[in-house]
């Protein structure tokens, strides 16, 4: 005789662990399918169930209750310590998948660092709070390698349609990118320039002005836009830095080009106008991660808090997506 022969083989599961310690708890079916969020049928098919893959009654009626048998308050007695432990293990298990903690490695441009990143910082921390965010700051070609190198897990990142210099176009290749926002290019000109009052200008009526040059990228789609007015532009002045940009703008030395993300970084001088061009140039901002990124709870949960995020105050529209 062997012990398979002889073992009553328990096919237990927590369900049914559950089922027995709110019965014997509330003394009722009724009791136990409230306490559960059951109906009462659901508790008696459970209890059936078990009953029969045991091979003895686990309750039995008392007046117009129920009460445990013996078998009953054995399976009762054990159900705290199995359904805590199991309780911790889920909940241990969440997180580790991410569902209240994790981390998420971010990258994006500078103009983003004083609005896009604060926003999703602020929104992760408010539904996300277990998710903890680590951010660098950087141009759309070293964001997209850092998350190629899987320096990063998300990196916002922006793109100018038709530029020959595209980091999306090459070195993003076998990456998911995602365009979120378009943003829209405007021209900066002092509050009494000529064209400060026209709705939209069009840069070729701005050939012979001296231009204050932004970062690389803003520049080269400059370059690009001038190209197609046939001119090149007078690039008197170059800098980085959105406020000096649009300071001396205001000082009258010459006229810029900027996103609009970068005005609302850096806030609108008072002695600045900012006009769209005729031809409604715009960027797309884009979010880059690895293929499959999103699989992974906080990666999913902040890219999808990024795409929902309100951006219209910083005047970017929704993207087709």
């Amino acid at each position: 005789m062997t012990l398979e022969a002889d073992a009553i083989h328990l096919d237990l599961d927590s369900h049914a662990l559950r089922v027995v310690r709110a019965v014997g708890d509330h003394g009722s079916i009724t009791g136990a399918a409230r306490a559960l969020g059951y109906s009462q049928p659901a508790i008696s098919q459970h209890l059936k169930r078990l009953e029969a893959r045991i091979g003895m009654p686990v309750v039995s009626r008392v007046g117009r209750g129920v009460a445990l048998t013996e078998a009953g308050r054995v399976l009762a007695r054990h159900a705290s310590t199995v359904t805590t432990a199991l309780d911790a293990a889920a909940g241990e298990l969440a997180d580790l998948s991410g569902l209240r903690s994790g981390r998420v490695r971010i990258a994006a441009f500078p103009s983003a660092s004083s609005t896009i990143i604060p926003r999703l910082l602020r929104t992760m921390a408010g539904t996300h709070p277990g998710v903890r965010i680590t951010y660098t700051e950087a141009e759309p070609p070293e964001a997209v390698q850092s998350v190629r190198t899987q320096a990063a897990d998300l990196a916002i990142t922006f793109s100018y349609p038709g530029d020959r210099v595209d980091p999306h176009r090459e070195s993003a290749r076998g990456l998911a990118v995602v365009p979120v926002w378009f943003d829209e290019m405007v021209v900066a000109l002092p509050v009494d320039h000529p064209l400060a009052a026209e709705p939209t200008v069009d840069l070729a009526a701005l050939a012979g002005e001296a231009w204050i040059a932004g970062c690389p990228r803003c520049r080269g789609h400059l370059l690009e836009l001038t190209d197609q007015c046939d001119y090149s532009p007078r690039i008197a002045y170059e800098t980085d830095n959105f406020i000096a940009v649009l300071s001396m703008v205001a000082e009258r030395v010459g006229v810029a080009l900027l996103p609009s993300l970068a005005v609302a970084s850096a806030g609108l001088h008072p002695g600045v106008v900012v006009r769209p061009t005729s031809n409604r140039d715009r960027r797309t901002v884009n979010l880059v991660g690895s293929v499959g990124a999103d699989q992974v709870p906080a990666i999913a949960a902040t890219a999808d808090v990024l795409l929902n995020l309100d951006a219209s105050e910083w005047m970017l529209s929704s993207a087709d997506r």
